[in-house]
């Protein structure tokens, strides 16, 4: 009995350990940190300022030119002219820069720079004409993304053609060993018309003064505005060591709305929005700094050195291109007497870290050494396996009924525009070793089209099925993808054709390659995997397929345009190769189509406009095959892997990745059933990721669950934890605070569905270790008390007995421990079922339970060398 006590003590420390152990929001700023190096003595990027990405995009490295400040507060400018005349819009920025170095960055857009020198003392003049912040950088801040379709405007008639870096060195201690900087910023430029203009409100207080030991002091602003509405989708602080925090809103009709609310002393990156925000015409904008003179012995003024201070509020914000206004300042204070309604929350430090502040104030004086440089913008490669810490987690939606739908073997999943989830699935027909002949050529054409509809429309939220269509068309149904206007693009391998399908069409609109006829010219595919249609030039790329090894691309109206790709040579696949190239996803934001290379398990991307090769993702975790890829607006890539090969030891798995750095986020499987051979992917914006699979002929949902993170607000001094209801009761625990009995029940329920893996949850097994303890205990009792009265004097004798044929068969042979699988195994009703560890592994072949042949959709022989299974 003392065993199984120690037993139950140490499962709840676990369980309260987990409980614990979330992860703090500014832990992403700590990772971007932690994960920069700096680069050597030379100024890469300078001697090639301009890359191009294709026929619309390319990247402009804008870096000081090797300097070396002589002296602390030194602002240095550089300039550098857009290389192209006409339009272009900014749709991406990174910083290469460490705070180690430098205190601040400014990117400037204008025609006429002060200098022409390769760089010069900012006090000169940063343009003699109209400038526009574009950018601003400070502390470490990661990189600044916009939303799609958002873009800076430059170049053109109306355009600035030059971009101005301005450099503030605060303390130029670090460069006492002499070396030279090259810090500065990359820009992401593409010549496709954004249909809304990005621009930068800057809010600024000029006259503030903070008396010395004066424990608080407020720098307000506000004006009028009155121009076309704007959106805003980012914002930013910015002070100096003085500043506790900064905050911006919206105030209509008397009713003060949050932009944002942020410590200056974190890293000042563009944070967004929470929640949209849109300015009229009308509405007043106010912003407050509050600052502490305490260990000041003079007073301190608005000033561009570090021993004074700023207060700024940016605001990036989007409108309308015919109305678009690039830049707009706020610098006075309109309203003195408004600022007494400002909500409480404005007036209270947000408390950092202090590991936060060691790590946004630490210096690398050995690593700035060893490399001469102090600029930090490489991140150093992490091992593969490696799952990045998030702030939420992808599992299953454990109640949603659509794993329960009547499917044949599941080929293609696609989202419509109203967010539905359309299925491509093979009805009664099956796809297995004798499909095909040795020329690929279709030999079951006998059995006739799928009677059934092949093509259903769920109700994303009940699994409803909305509508159906696709009778009498399909053979094998394989990729499926929708187009802007909801028009359905699927394949068909016994086929070999590519259709588009209006949603109330019984005729498709395009029929692409003939009908039964296998080949590899631009009239014909062989075996085509997938399709993917750009939302803006509307063209056509087919994956093709499995006995191709290519990209097609064609024009809306069906044209051949190009093709690209090349079998797997033997030894490493090369860039450009694919053994089965199956599935497609485009990825507007950077104009590039990302595909699943499935036996080389690895996600190539390439330029959409060109073909060119841009890069690999491939980890050890993928395994030997990557079945489909997803890309979801925002930087994040979803893919499944496949059944892994006997021998191999990485489970099948969904993945959440980073698609600028390529690292996995996250991993996820099911609950319910078992991944068998997942062979399509699609995932929304909201993180809500479907995957279907052919052999289990199911499909499961799984949502993004927001992990125990917080914000930290304080109402009268006194610290609250706005945390959701599990963070609550936590905290209560801890604190041996009294919780109530409906908070508990919820909390216990929402964590027992997010502990829900492959595994049991920590409160389940704890639950069926209690249960028989109770029932022993009470049986002990029992029988106690009956021996008493019956035995009297013997009672003790027959009653070790009796209990220890019961403890024996809840041990088992020989055991010290309790054996609950051998227990119930015992009891005719149960079953060793979900006691033994389960089995992530398994066999690639699947017997079909009606004619028992092998299904060709699982078989795969083991390399070398290897031979690809067909889906």
């Amino acid at each position: 009995m003392a065993g199984l006590v120690n037993n139950l003590l140490i499962l709840l420390l676990i369980f309260q350990s987990s409980c614990l152990g979330f992860k703090n929001p500014l832990s992403v700023f700590k990772r971007y940190k932690d994960t920069t190096r700096s680069l050597s003595s030379e100024c890469l990027g300078n001697n090639r300022p301009v890359t191009s990405l294709g026929l619309t995009d390319f990247v402009l490295d804008i870096r000081m030119p090797g300097v070396t400040p002589k002296q602390s507060d030194t602002y240095l400018c550089m300039s550098l002219r857009l290389p192209v005349d006409e339009e272009a819009y900014v749709v991406d920025f990174r910083p290469q820069a460490s705070m180690d170095t430098v205190h601040h960055m400014l990117l400037f857009g204008c025609n006429v720079p002060s200098s022409t020198e390769n760089y010069w003392d900012c006090d000169e003049g940063i343009c003699t004409d109209k400038s526009n912040i574009l950018y601003a950088w400070a502390r470490n801040a990661p990189p600044t993304r916009l939303p799609k379709g958002v873009g800076f405007k430059v170049g053109g008639e109306t355009g600035s053609k030059y971009f101005v870096l301005q450099v503030h060195y605060g303390d130029v201690s670090a460069f006492r060993d002499k070396h030279k900087d090259c810090s500065g910023v990359t820009l992401h430029l593409t010549h496709q018309r954004q249909p809304l203009i990005a621009g930068m409100y800057l809010m600024m207080s000029v006259n503030t003064v903070i008396p010395p030991g004066e424990k608080v002091v407020d720098a307000d602003i506000a004006c009028h505005y009155q121009k076309y509405p704007m959106h805003l989708f980012a914002y930013r602080v910015h002070t100096h060591r003085l500043g506790k925090v900064v905050s911006g809103y919206r105030v209509r009709n008397g009713q003060w709305t949050l932009i944002g609310r942020q410590s200056p002393q974190l890293p000042q990156a563009f944070y967004p929005v929470e929640h949209p925000v849109d300015i009229n015409f009308g509405d007043t904008l106010a912003a407050r700094c509050v600052f502490t003179g305490e260990g000041r012995t003079t007073e301190t003024h608005i000033g561009g050195t570090a021993s004074d201070e700023m207060c700024n509020f940016y605001i990036m914000y989007y409108m309308e291109a015919k109305h678009a206004v690039s830049y707009m300042t706020c610098t006075q204070n309109i309203n003195p007497d408004m600022f007494r309604n400002i909500p409480q929350e404005a007036n209270i430090p947000i408390p950092v870290k202090s590991d936060m502040i060691m790590m946004t104030h630490e210096h690398h004086h050995e690593e700035t050494k060893k490399t001469g440089d102090s600029s930090s913008l490489k991140q150093p490669k992490r091992e593969e396996e490696e799952v990045l810490d998030q702030d939420f987690h992808i599992e299953e939606a454990v109640d949603w009924p659509g794993v329960n739908l009547k499917l044949g073997q599941v080929s293609g999943l696609a989202l419509d525009p109203k967010n539905n989830l359309v299925i491509f699935h093979r009805g009664d027909h099956v796809w297995d070793r004798n499909s095909f002949d040795s020329s690929f050529v279709y030999q079951q054409r006998g059995l006739g089209p799928i009677e059934q509809n092949t093509i259903l429309v769920i109700d994303p939220s009940n699994a409803e099925v909305l509508d159906s269509t696709g009778k009498n068309l399909f053979y094998l149904p394989h990729g499926l993808s929708i187009d802007k206007d909801g028009n359905y693009w699927v394949t068909d391998v016994a086929l070999h054709q590519v259709f588009k399908l209006g949603v109330h069409d019984k005729e498709p609109l395009l029929i692409l390659g003939r009908s039964l006829q296998p080949g590899s010219d631009k009239n014909h595919f062989c075996q085509p995997t997938d399709v993917a249609v750009d939302p803006v030039t509307g063209n056509i790329y087919v994956s093709d397929g499995y006995c191709n090894s290519r990209i097609a691309v064609f024009s809306p109206n069906g044209m051949f345009i190009m093709q690209w790709g090349e079998e797997t040579s033997v030894g490493k696949a090369k860039p450009g190769q694919f053994r089965i190239p199956h599935s497609l996803t485009l990825v507007p934001e950077f104009g590039q189509l990302c595909v699943a290379d499935r036996e080389n398990g690895r996600i190539q991307c390439f330029r959409s406009e060109t073909g060119q090769f841009t890069r690999e993702i491939k980890h050890k975790l993928f395994g030997t095959e990557l079945f489909a890829v997803s890309y979801v607006p925002g930087g994040l890539l979803f893919a499944v892997n496949g059944m892994p090969y006997p021998g191999d030891i990485e489970p099948v798995q969904g993945f959440m990745l980073n698609f600028s750095t390529g690292e996995i986020m996250d991993t996820f499987i099911p609950v319910r059933k078992s991944f068998e051979m997942p062979h399509d992917i699609v995932a929304s914006e909201d993180k809500t990721v479907y995957i279907g699979d052919a052999h289990a002929k199911t499909v499961w949902k799984f949502t993004s669950t927001e992990k125990m993170e917080h914000r930290s607000v304080k109402k009268a001094g006194i610290e609250v934890q706005e945390i959701k209801e599990a963070e609550t009761v936590i905290e209560a625990k801890l604190k041996n605070k009294p919780i109530s009995t409906e908070s508990s029940k919820k909390w216990e329920k929402h964590h027992m569905v997010e502990q829900a893996s492959p595994g049991i949850s920590f409160v389940l097994i704890t639950t069926l270790l209690i249960i028989p303890i109770v029932v022993l205990l009470a049986i002990a009792v029992f029988i106690r008390w009956r021996k008493t009265r019956v035995y009297g004097a013997d009672a003790d004798h027959k009653l070790d007995s009796s209990s220890g044929r019961i403890l024996g068969r809840l041990q088992g042979k020989g055991s010290g421990g309790l054996n609950l699988g051998n227990f119930f195994a015992s009891h005719k009703s149960y079953s060793w079922k979900g006691f033994d560890r389960l089995s992530t592994e398994g066999s690639d072949q699947e017997k079909d339970e009606d004619d028992g042949t092998d299904s060709e959709e699982e078989y795969s022989a083991p390399p070398p060398p290897p031979v690809s299974s067909s889906s």
